[in-house]
Formats: structure tokens, C-alpha cells, sequence
């Protein structure tokens, strides 16, 4: 009897721009197919080029346009995911969900205390930020469990950065999402070693990457000034970095990394300064 092909899939949330976009671009290099998951009213030039970039490797790419953090998107991307699926097994390959980005970036920037002019912030927004940063990590590995496409081979990422550990102006609902997306990541991982023998998740804290979210931070060229003047590299995190990072981690034998809190970037926050 003929082996089964094996068809590995990569399902990135936040697959639009930066850290997602680079992402889904390096795992489709590396073989995976692409199920990208992106918001936005259009798919703009921006993102069409990064879907043909992903198409033009030879893999699947299914983008779907919607918030991540929805329960009912979350339920309509795993359908079509799962439809892929039992095409593929009745086409006699075996599909494979090789690797989940947890990569979403959008929350309130705003202080718990009264500063100048800027408004504290509420608690509908305190509870947004938590829920799309970090909790919604939970959500999709139980919908992805349950719809049985998490396997041994899947390897569960999601982003975190020093945040979670530091406090930064204007960033404490966000330092709150890290801090739970790194816990949430642990019990994931624990329970998941259980459920899933060889399944894993793990937490990444890329440096300072000078993306659009980034900039949004008040005083983030004073963060980016500081961080290139102590860098031993002498450059900031790019979302490259944290792509090819992202498939090292998923390479077969890879099972036994799990858990952790993965930082990616150069050597900046050993540096000192």
C-alpha cells in the first residue's frame, strides 16, 4: 500500500502584516499550506502581495477576512479548515495542522490614572485588550481540539514581548494581556502534554519590532532610540526574525519544547543599558 502524503498546514491570526505576515510567508517556504486569518474592511495591495508571495511557493492559501477574536468567525475559519481537511483525506493525503499563530495585536493604550488630558481607561476596553490578546488563545486551541485537528505534530504559538514583565507608559492593559497570554500558554501546555502526547505551546517575546502597533505607543521612537543605542546587533527585531524562529521550532523532534517563554531578539534584553 502507498504512504499517505503528509499535507502540513500553518493557521496564522493575524496573518495581514508583521510578525503574522512573515510568518505565514517563511512556514509556506518551508512546505506548510496557509490558512491566514486577517482584519480589515479589504484585502489592500499590502496583503495581496503578501498572499501571492505565499501562493507563488506552490502551498494552499486560504486568507479569511474577519476578527480572530469572534467566536463565530473562529467557528466559520475552522470549518473551512476542517472541509480542507476531508478533502484532502478523501484524496488519500493526511493532512496535518503543523503550526498555530496566536498573533494579535490590538488593544487599549491607555492609563489606569488620570495623565494630562488622556482619558483613564474603562473597563470594556481593560476586558477587550485581555480578551483579544490573550484569552481568545484559549478559545481557539479548545475549538481546535474539539473539531480533532489538533495532532502531535502541532506546534501552538503565541506572541508575548518584555511588556509582560515591564512596565511601559500608557501600556498596562496591554503588559496584562502578555503577562496572561504567557500564563495561558503554560496551562495549555501542561494540559495539552496530556490530551495530545507531542502537541506543544509555547510563548514568544520578540524584541522591539517597529511595526504599525508599535508606533501607536506613545513615546515608541524614545523605546526604539534606546533599544538600537544598547543592541549588540545594532538593529531591531524584524518579523523575519520571529518567522524563521517559528519554523526552526516546528521542525520534527521538537516535541520536548514546551511551556516556555521563548525571547527572540538578538541579545537586546541581556544587553543591559
Amino acid at each position: 500500500m502507498a504512504e499517505k502524503s503528509v499535507q502540513r498546514w500553518a493557521l496564522v491570526l493575524g496573518a495581514s502584516s508583521g510578525i503574522g505576515e512573515a510568518s505565514a510567508r517563511h512556514a509556506a517556504v518551508a512546505g506548510y499550506n496557509i490558512c491566514g486569518v486577517y482584519l480589515g474592511r479589504s484585502r489592500g495591495e499590502k496583503l495581496d502581495a503578501a498572499i501571492e508571495a505565499v501562493k507563488s511557493t506552490g502551498v494552499e492559501a486560504l486568507y479569511i477576512r474577519g476578527n480572530a477574536a469572534d467566536d463565530e468567525k473562529r467557528a466559520e475559519v475552522i470549518a473551512q479548515l476542517s472541509e480542507r481537511f476531508a478533502a484532502a483525506r478523501a484524496a488519500g493525503a493526511e493532512p496535518q495542522l503543523g503550526i498555530v499563530l496566536h498573533s494579535l495585536a490590538f488593544g487599549s493604550l491607555q492609563p489606569f490614572l488620570p495623565s494630562g488630558d488622556v482619558p483613564t481607561i474603562t473597563r470594556k476596553q481593560m476586558d477587550m485588550t485581555s480578551d483579544v490578546m490573550a484569552h481568545s488563545l484559549v478559545y481557539w486551541v479548545q475549538d481546535l481540539y474539539t473539531a480533532g485537528l489538533i495532532g502531535g505534530t502541532t506546534r501552538i504559538y503565541a506572541t508575548s514581548s518584555e511588556g509582560a514583565s515591564k512596565a511601559v507608559p500608557m501600556y498596562g492593559a496591554v503588559s496584562a494581556a502578555k503577562a496572561a497570554v504567557e500564563a495561558h500558554c503554560r496551562q495549555l501546555a501542561i494540559e495539552l502534554a496530556t490530551l495530545v502526547p507531542g502537541a506543544t505551546v509555547t510563548a514568544l517575546r520578540p524584541g522591539v519590532v517597529d511595526t504599525p502597533a508599535l508606533r501607536k505607543i506613545p513615546g515608541s521612537q524614545d523605546w526604539i532610540d534606546a533599544v538600537m543605542k544598547k543592541h549588540p546587533g545594532k538593529r531591531l527585531t524584524t518579523p523575519d526574525d520571529v518567522g524563521r524562529a517559528i519554523v526552526a521550532l516546528s521542525a520534527p523532534g521538537m516535541n520536548w519544547v514546551t511551556g516556555n517563554t521563548i525571547t527572540i531578539d538578538g541579545g537586546e534584553q541581556i544587553a543591559g543599558g
